[in-house]
This record gives C-alpha cells, structure tokens and sequence, in this order.
C-alpha cells in the first residue's frame, strides 16, 4: 500500500479501504443496519410517490386544458385565481355579484372577435328508464358547440343543434356509462328518460338522441354518469337556476387573447351599467391562469410533503447518529489498533462518514424501489398516469447522501480523535 507524505494512505487507497471496512462494519450489524436503512428509505419513498401522484395530476389537467384550447376563456362570478376573504356574513365576497345571463353570452357572441360564446352551468337531476332510478346525476346546461370543450368521442347518435337549443327541446346526451347503467345493453338512442329535479318538484320526459364516451382521465372517473342538455330546456323545463352559469368563449382566429378580453370585459360592463371607476363584477379566466394557479397549488403541497418526508429523514437520520455512536464505542479497540499501525484522523473520519453514507444510501435504494413500484401501481390501476420525474430521483438521493453524511458526521470526529493509547487499552 502506497503512503502519503504524512504517513498515511493515499487518496484513493484510503477510500477503497475505508469503504471495504464500512461495508464489513455494516454487514457484521444486519438488524441494526436493517433498521437504520427502513427509516430512510420511508422518507425517500414518500418523496418519490408524492412527486409521481403529482406529476400526473399536473399532466391530466395539461391535458384537459390544452384541450380546451390556449386562448378560449371564461366568463365567471367567481374568480378562482385570487385569495378570498370571508367578511363575516358567512358569503364570499363574490356572493352578491349579478348572475351571468343568456343575454350577456348572445351580446358576446356577436363581437367581431370572438368566434363562439357558449352558455354552460352544472346541476343534479334525478334521472329514471322503466324500473331503474338514479339521484344526484350530474347534469350540464350547454350551447351547441359544447363537445369542443369536453373531451370524448360519440359512439351513438348525436349531438344538439343550435335550432333545437333555441327551441327548448326535450332531449338528452348521456354518457356511456350512464347509459349502460339505464339500458344495459339496449340501444338508447329514441328512448325516453324521466328527469327530474328533486329541489323544485318537477319530472320532464327527455328522449335520448346521443351516447359519449368521455375521454379517460381521473375527472372522468370522478363523474362517471353525465348527462348534456340544451341550457334552454334546462332553465324552463328543468327549473334549474342559473346561480353558478358561465360563459364559454372562443376567439376568433389570429385574434390574441388579449384583444378578445378587453372587447368582451366592454361589452359586459356596458351592458351591466358600470362606471370607469367601478371594479368589475365578473371574472374572466384564460387556460394558462388557471394552469398557473395549479402549479402553484401543487408546488406548494410539494413543498409540504417535502417537509414532512425531511422529518421522517431527520428521524432516520437521528437513528444514524445513534448507531454510528454505538458502532464507534464498540470499535475503540480497532481504531487504535488502525491508528497505532499508522492510519490518520482522516482515515480514520472517512471510514466513519462512508458507513453512514452507505447505510443511508441503501435505504434512499430501497425507498426509490417502493417509490417506483408504488408509481406503477398507481399508473397500472387507476386514471391518474403517475410517473416519477427525475428531479425527484435527484432531490430524493441527494437528501439521503447528505443525512447521512451530517449526522454520521459527529460519531466520525469523535472516532478520529480518539488517541491510540487510550483506545488500546478500552475494555
């Protein structure tokens, strides 16, 4: 073995030893390495299977936006961008602002800019076919031009026309399973369902002209059975109110964004009767808002369960220090004996810092596997496409390596500084 100026090893020869002799140490202490390396890999896995379940919630809701389209918006109450404080009244701050009307969407629908204006608003009705009764389905009040917004395909019949949205007709598109949950497999289309709403009291025949099949992501298993009506048919056969309507709104094309909303925010506050130093009583939302808002929503979450997992790592990593401290008092002797046939104190502290590494090394290994397994598993057998990014990968061993070294970082001063002498002579 070659030696140093200083007596000691060389570089490379001293972290080939000092590694071999950590790697003895920890295979001579199973239970006790086993245990260390279980509190580790707990806080790796988390990170890495948060960051997975994450990263597919994001590319769903990429998804379902970019489907959407980039530049259409919304025209709202509510503006979900920004914090809302409770006045004490028990309302939102947006609770008192006007609803968003028929004639506030067919005003927009008329601007040079904009391409589609589409009325859309959410409610339950209770739907029934022969002996088959389900509540609480959720029903959508739309234009025609509603499919360009919802993702899926039609595997029967059709959609509605603007002619018989404008006529309030009693007519209906369920989704596939709704539709097997009311027919089984009988073609539904031409039958006729009982709708009903069970807050006004009423119950409407509505005949089925069309099947979708939505496209499959988790908001589509969340609401599996749907049913789209004509907004009008919704309003005065349904009874439904309109309390949470918006307005879908398509802008011309090579019209920016920008010019389509500050023409829409004119005509509105036109209509509305708003003076120049009146705030605006509506809110309009573009894709790209509401993905910021989302990213920001999830970092943040991250963040959290960042924390967290660094808790369960600190806890590992307390372990670590404990272990280390026993495995250093239980080695005096061979640190002597290491020291009195010519082993430096930064041999002697690299050999200390290498089992620690070691050990939290292979529990942020074992953390990845469960991480990884628990990401396929998740992408296996549910909607949400969960992958592991590779940043998580990197912050998930960086975090392992860097406990390990901190907290094996005081039981190696204390091995290194231990004097030849006195450690020969420890019983």
């Amino acid at each position: 073995m070659s030696e140093s100026r200083n007596g000691g090893a060389s570089g490379f020869s001293a972290i080939t030893e000092g590694t071999a002799i950590a790697w003895s140490a920890i295979r001579s202490n199973k239970v006790r390495s086993i245990l260390t390396i279980v509190g580790v890999a707990v806080g790796v896995a988390v990170v890495m299977a948060i960051a997975a379940l994450i990263t597919g919630l994001r590319s769903t809701v990429m998804d379902a936006f970019e489907g959407v389209g980039p530049n259409n918006f919304v025209v709202t109450r509510i503006d979900f961008t920004t914090l809302t404080i409770n006045d004490g009244s028990g309302r939102p701050p947006w609770w008192n602002r006007p609803e968003i009307t028929p004639e506030e969407m067919q005003r927009i629908a008329r601007l040079p800019s904009i391409d589609e204006a589409m009325y859309v608003f959410d409610f339950q009705v209770d739907l029934a076919f022969e002996d088959v009764e389900l509540e609480g389905v959720t029903g959508r009040g739309f234009s025609a031009g509603w499919p360009a917004f919802q993702p899926g395909e039609f595997i029967a019949g059709r959609n509605f026309t603007p002619a018989e949205v404008s006529q309030n007709r009693a007519i209906v598109v369920i989704s596939s399973g709704l539709a097997e949950t009311l027919f089984g497999q009988r073609d539904p289309i031409g039958r006729t369902v009982r709708v009903g709403n069970a807050f006004r009291g009423t119950q409407e025949p509505f005949t089925v002209i069309g099947v979708l099949e939505p496209e499959e992501n988790l908001f589509a298993t969340a609401v599996p059975n749907l049913a789209f009506f004509p907004w009008t048919a919704a309003i005065k056969r349904l009874r439904q109110n309109t309390f949470q309507a918006q307005i879908m709104v398509v802008p011309r094309p090579f019209v920016s964004i920008e010019r389509a909303q500050d023409d829409v925010i004119a005509a509105l506050r036109g209509m509305r009767g708003l003076r120049p130093s009146e705030e605006n009583n509506f809110a309009l939302m573009a894709s790209a808002q509401i993905i910021d808002m989302f990213n920001q929503l999830t970092a943040l979450f991250f963040l959290v369960i960042l924390l967290l997992a660094s808790a369960g790592l600190l806890v590992g990593g307390v372990g670590v220090v404990g272990i280390m401290l026993i495995s250093v008092t239980e080695r005096t002797k061979e640190i002597g004996t290491r020291k009195a046939v010519g082993a430096t104190r930064r041999e002697i502290l690299w050999q200390f810092l290498v089992e620690s590494a070691l050990l939290t090394a292979g529990g942020a290994i074992v953390g990845m596997i469960i991480g990884f397994a628990l990401a396929f598993g998740v992408a296996t057998w549910t909607p949400l496409p969960a992958e592991i990014p590779v940043w998580a990968v990197v912050i998930a061993l960086v975090m392992a390596v860097v406990t390990g070294m901190l907290f094996g970082l005081l039981p190696a001063i204390r091995a290194s500084r231990l004097e030849p002498v006195a450690a020969l002579r420890y019983e």
